[in-house]
């Protein structure tokens, strides 16, 4: 397969602009892998007009996919965790070509996991395990219990992978095997929720209590990142968190967070007077047991 495909990958490794070049190949035929693709050759690139450029070839009955990346949007899915499958590549690919071993520097990276980086990962993970967490049991309140079912077992997929980060390891594809392993109590959750013979109903409900206990345990660690952030400051006005260039990552589930942070007491509202009468802006402070820690 190799021979085949290395007049593709040779040209683009002669070029100054190529920082690294490897090959994925199929694996198990269950596993989402390489995306239905006999080989993912992965090209990262210093600089592209385009961040991403996919091609795919046809071979002896087979198919491959190439695909070009800068090593800014690597990084990026790497940080936030948007393209899973990079991570198992970069780690289980075999390396065709490593200028100054830039692929080897980062895989040697993911297995160092630096605890900065880990942080903003664990607040992001939160972050989704909260907006789903919610949206389920506002459903599960107005008695749609399949729309509950549906957001409570992605906020368990979330709370599994932030308990994976927290202990220092990169999300994979087939998560469950790794939490399983790792975190067998929210592991068992997530099998009670599908496998149990009780109604629905009660099923949720059980499981709702169990995570709020989780959820509780795991906020202070899993916003971390957040008050970090928000300490820099006496308060912040709702715009100017969405527009710091970290917590802008939080996207969407940003204000459903700070919601729920404030009814949990670890973040306070401060009001500010307006122009208009009996009306006020309402700002934002990490809460006084943060700020009296104030690094």
């Amino acid at each position: 397969m190799e021979d085949i495909l290395r007049p593709i990958y040779q040209e683009r490794a002669s070029q100054v602009n190529t920082l690294g070049v490897l090959i994925v190949e199929k694996r198990e035929k269950s596993v989402p892998f390489t995306d239905t693709f006999d080989a993912i050759l992965l090209i990262v690139v210093k600089d592209s007009e385009h961040p991403v450029y996919i091609k795919h070839y046809s071979y002896q009955n087979k198919k491959a996919a190439m695909h070009i990346v800068t090593e800014a949007q690597l990084n990026e899915w790497l940080l936030v965790g948007s393209n899973r499958k990079v991570v198992e590549w970069i780690y289980l690919g075999r390396v065709l070509f490593d200028r100054n071993e830039f692929l080897h520097n980062l895989r040697a990276e993911l297995d160092e996991f630096p605890f900065k980086g880990r942080k903003l990962k664990m607040g992001l993970e939160f972050a989704k395990l909260i907006r789903r967490y919610m949206d389920g049991k506002a459903f599960f309140n107005n008695n749609q219990y399949l729309d509950a079912f549906n957001h409570i077992v992605h906020s368990l997929h979330h709370l599994g992978r932030l308990a994976l980060i927290e202990n220092g390891f990169h999300p994979e594809v087939s998560v469950w095997k790794q939490v399983k392993q790792i975190e067998p109590e929210i592991y068992q959750l997530y099998y009670e929720l599908v496998n149990s013979d009780e109604d629905l109903e009660k099923r949720l409900k059980l499981l709702f209590l169990a995570s709020d206990f989780l959820i509780h345990s795991r906020t202070e660690m899993g916003i971390d990142h957040l008050i970090d952030i928000l300490k820099m400051k006496e308060s912040w006005s709702f715009n100017e968190i969405a527009s710091h260039p970290e917590l802008n990552l939080y996207s969407v589930d940003l204000e459903v967070l700070f919601e729920y942070l404030v009814e949990k007491h670890f973040i306070e509202v401060v009001t500010v007077e307006t122009k208009g009468i009996g009306i006020l802006h309402r700002n934002y402070k990490a809460a006084e047991k943060f700020m009296s820690k104030k690094q």
